[in-house]
């Protein structure tokens, strides 16, 4: 098996792998100014995606631009998700550089599209395929590739269920009063199916999470003390999963909050697809406990003085409503800031964290606001990578999406596996 690596390799971004020249896994692109695609064009005759961010679907329509129509799979919730993020794409970029699609293209998707749920497989360009839930997203698969000759897993981004998680409080219990641990929107995977080579992800390779109810409860008492002082609690948040577990969040620990952005057609499609979540039902009682903002008739300043949370777009400051709500509350030091996941190195989101101010809509304005940054990563860390690939001690293991994937393939191989890093545009042939 032949595996190509159109991006994502020793990064993280614009996922692309095309597999023995005609099945092409994720067709995605890296945000920034400019953002960055695949390196190749390339013509596959099937498109597999593994899941509805924009690092891994965000190009996928520009694959319909010309003659060809490869038919593309994924998940119900993935397809839904990859259409809001190509309609985000043209409202903000349409006919430029960074744009590159059309809406023709976009409207193009779902009649090139076909879905399927886990564990049931499909062929897709001579290959079989067969999703498995990933526990990233919800509609994210960890996805098995079988050319007849190797079973290649490619496990997309994944999260795992907190070992190290012993005594569970009551509010993160399910209603059958199991421990929810790790995130309260989709089960941590447990899929681990056989397979001669892995390509796997590294985002946080050498990040331990910690344990996430200690997390969740860090970020409930601090909002609560804000909110008692008579403050407001910014909590900006990615539209697709970190949004939705922090309305579940906010449910559980009974903070008021509001949600804007995105996030918000987000949440009212995933309520749609109950299968893909852990519990359809505290997500619909937790959209029920938040209010949803319009934006009309100065909404967005009139609730900046009620004492809330408000659970809004962009995760790293780098545009949405967040940009409204920021300068509104900066003055304020009884206010906060609480960021929910990593800031990308030269995001308005890492210049507060940094040095107590950020370019909104180009000002740099200082934030008097007290800013925190929580780790609610849906990502596996150290010890959950680890844990997953013990079980493939015996496969050849392929690090990609990650700063540090040489040092962390070096690693592994000090561990006994055998494992490489290949860099974009390299060609690896497994099995």
């Amino acid at each position: 098996m032949d595996v190509q690596f159109l991006g994502g390799a020793r990064e993280v971004g614009r996922s692309a792998i095309l597999v023995n020249g005609s099945l092409l896994l994720d067709y995605g692109m890296l945000a920034g100014t400019p953002p960055r695609f695949p390196v190749a064009d390339p013509d596959p005759d099937a498109v597999v995606v593994s899941h509805g961010h924009l690092d891994h679907a965000g190009a996928v329509p520009a694959l319909l631009s010309g003659e060809s129509r490869p038919l593309i799979h994924w998940t119900p919730p993935t397809r839904e998700l990859a259409v809001t993020l190509a309609e985000d794409t043209l409202k903000l970029h349409g006919g430029t550089l960074q744009c590159p699609f059309t809406e023709t293209d976009v409207r193009r998707v779902r009649g090139a599209s076909e879905t399927h749920g886990y564990r049931e497989s499909f062929s897709a360009a001579g290959h079989e395929i067969t999703f498995y839930n990933a526990g990233h997203i919800p509609g994210s698969a960890h996805v098995l590739v079988d050319d007849g000759d190797t079973r290649l897993l490619y496990t997309g981004d994944f999260h795992t269920a907190d070992r190290n998680e012993s005594d569970t409080p009551a509010n993160r219990t399910d209603r059958s009063g199991d421990p929810i641990r790790g995130q309260r929107l989709v089960r941590g995977t447990t899929a681990r199916p056989d397979a001669d080579a892995v390509i796997c992800e590294s985002t946080y390779s050498d990040v331990d999470h910690g344990v996430r109810a200690d997390v969740e409860s860090q970020f409930a008492r601090s909002a609560e003390e804000t909110l008692w002082e008579g403050g407001t609690v910014i909590v900006p948040a990615f539209a697709i999963g970190r949004t939705q577990e922090l309305l579940l969040v906010c449910d559980a620990h009974d903070i008021p909050c509001y949600v804007d952005g995105m996030g918000k057609g987000v949440t009212r499609m995933l309520r749609q697809y109950p299968g893909f979540v852990r519990d359809a039902d505290a997500l619909r009682r937790a959209t029920s406990h938040a209010r949803f903002v319009t934006g009309r008739d100065g909404q967005r300043k009139r609730i900046t003085d009620q004492r809330a949370a408000i659970i809004t777009t962009s995760g790293m400051l780098s545009g949405g409503p967040a940009m409204t709500y920021i300068p509104l509350i900066r003055s304020n030091p009884t206010n906060k800031v609480a960021l929910t996941g990593y800031q990308v190195q030269g995001t308005p989101g890492r210049d507060l964290v940094e040095t107590g101010s950020a370019e909104i809509d180009g000002r740099v304005l200082p934030v008097a606001a007290r800013v925190e940054q929580y780790d609610f990563s849906a990502h596996a860390d150290r010890d959950g990578l680890r844990s997953f690939l013990d079980n493939y001690a015996g496969s050849e293991i392929v690090v990609n999406h990650g700063d540090r994937c040489v040092e962390f393939a070096a690693e592994l191989d000090a561990d006994g596996f055998s494992t490489t890093a290949p860099e974009v545009g390299e060609t690896v042939t497994l099995g």
